[in-house]
């Protein structure tokens, strides 16, 4: 392995991994973890702890309608008292991992009692999560910035243990390493398999969430309705099967089931979409799993590349980006070459920009089920060579160009939408 494959290993690494829930309540529940860890020896079933948490307005947008896993219920509340009972920073964004049914009427609780405070914080970042957790007359503060498990500062009552707010993220730690298409199509055909046959828990993690949402009845039952459908509005075909599987994943995951994802980027709605159409390929053609492997992984860089420009959190829906990393690695398992992929990334960038992100929730499987369809149809055109020119809207001619300009419209473009949805949302 060189150094270089090395770097982008250790990339997929730290944007692909398993989170267990939506991850923005998560991320607050992995804040209130670590805080209630600091204060050391505290009773997590005083009835004098109190939580009081700061969030950027892009994580209370994603926390607000979500439900968290095992509690029936919703909302950023229910997983802060949770983070405070049985939360376990080890786990990282499987921080619930020890939940119990103890332990959630005890959080049901805390929540009664209005022990728990959420409010607004006046921060320019917009994935921030401030935790303040108080017992008796001690209190410890934890944040994290930027990334969803990315601790910045961590204080036990005046004794300041690490505080790194404001600077830059650590060498490594923030970025994609100035990768690129080309570069991400020569790494998924050219890798050793064993050194990616990792990527392979995609299929194990976001197939059993996809069982789990055909068999249950979790949210909209977006998935299981599309899959029942065999002789009606849309048929027996690949664009059925993958549309199902891939919604049904996000029906139990949006609906608070227990079972983890495998998330890219921070996101595990994303993780599932930029990994279920590709395995769903695999199953209904009958594909290896080392060609598996290397379509997941040339799926999952091209959308940790695109989410580089876009920003973890935006009014952009995830699914825009993640939907079009399943495209790629469709076309690839289809046979399709670097020029194919990058008309694959066109047609997609040509096709659904502009898809808004107002909170997660469960309606969101319908949102990743179009942006399934919209991956096999921009696949499709691009592999009987059909691309969207560089004279349509935001695409250039060079694919890297392209993918800035879809940054800068989801970035800063859509800021004042983001704005606009956030207080229509808290205005309810």
């Amino acid at each position: 392995m060189t150094e270089r494959q090395a770097q982008i290993i250790g990339l997929i690494h730290r944007e692909v991994k398993p989170a267990l829930g939506c991850t923005e309540p998560i991320a607050v529940a992995l804040a209130v973890a670590k805080a209630v860890e600091t204060l050391g020896s505290i009773d997590r079933m005083l009835d004098d702890i109190r939580l009081d948490i700061s969030l950027s307005g892009n994580i209370l947008k994603n926390g607000m309608g979500v439900g968290i896993p095992g509690t029936g219920m919703i909302g950023l509340h229910i997983a802060s008292a949770l983070g405070a009972v049985c939360g376990d920073s080890s786990f990282g964004l499987e921080v619930l991992n020890n939940t119990t049914p103890e332990a959630i009427e005890r959080a049901k609780q805390i929540v009664d009692k209005g022990l728990v405070n959420i409010s607004i914080a006046d921060t320019p970042h917009k994935l921030y999560v401030k935790a303040v957790v108080s017992s008796g007359v001690h209190t410890a503060e934890a944040v994290i910035e930027d990334s969803h498990d990315h601790f910045v500062k961590l204080q036990h009552d005046s004794d300041i243990i690490f505080d790194i707010e404001g600077k830059a993220e650590e060498e490594g730690e923030s970025g994609d390493y100035g990768i690129t298409v080309r570069e991400i199509v020569e790494f998924a055909e050219t890798a050793e398999y064993k050194d990616i046959e990792f990527i392979l828990d995609d299929r194990k993690l976001n197939r059993a969430l996809a069982e789990e949402g055909l068999t249950g009845n979790y949210g909209l039952c977006v998935g299981k309705t599309i899959m029942a459908d065999k002789e009606g509005a849309l048929g027996s075909s690949f664009l059925t099967f993958a549309m199902a599987l891939t919604a049904a994943a996000s029906d139990a995951r949006m609906a608070g089931c227990t079972l983890p994802a495998m998330s890219n980027s921070g996101s595990g709605n994303q993780g599932i979409t930029v990994s279920m159409p590709v395995i769903a390929y695999a199953e209904k053609y009958g594909i290896s799993d080392e060609r598996l492997a290397r379509a997941l992984i040339l799926s999952n860089l091209v959308a940790i590349h695109i989410k580089n420009f876009v920003g973890k959190l935006s009014a952009l829906c995830g699914c825009v980006v993640a939907s079009t990393g399943s495209a790629c690695g469709m076309i690839w398992l289809r046979g399709g070459n670097y020029e194919q992929i990058c008309a694959t990334i066109k047609n997609m960038i040509g096709n659904i920009t502009g898809m808004v992100c107002d909170g997660a929730k469960v309606g969101c499987a319908m949102k990743v089920a179009s942006g399934v369809s919209s991956a096999i149809q921009s696949a499709l055109l691009a592999f009987e060579g059909q691309c969207v020119s560089k004279h349509d809207g935001i695409i250039d001619e060079d694919i890297e160009k392209t993918i800035e300009n879809l940054g800068k419209v989801g970035s800063v473009g859509m800021q004042e939408t983001d704005n606009v949805i956030l207080n229509i949302m808290v205005c309810k």
